[in-house]
């Protein structure tokens, strides 16, 4: 959970800029476009194999 006090002197157009910013840091915006559809366990295997292999193709050439 995200929390946000406001600071003295400071403007609500500010507040809202950190809490944006403190929202985007915590991964919220993420989960929740995660969340929006169901997606089977078998799609969620593949699509981590599928980062993983690029991964590992980025790596190798960053070092070899």
């Amino acid at each position: 959970m995200v929390r946000l006090r406001l600071r003295d002197n400071e403007s609500v157009q500010d507040a809202v800029r950190r809490f944006r910013k403190l929202v985007e840091h915590s991964g919220v915006k993420k989960e929740l476009r995660k969340r929006e559809f169901f997606e089977k366990p078998s799609e969620q295997r593949r699509r981590e194999k599928r980062r993983a292999k690029n991964r590992a193709r980025m790596n190798q050439m960053m070092n070899g």
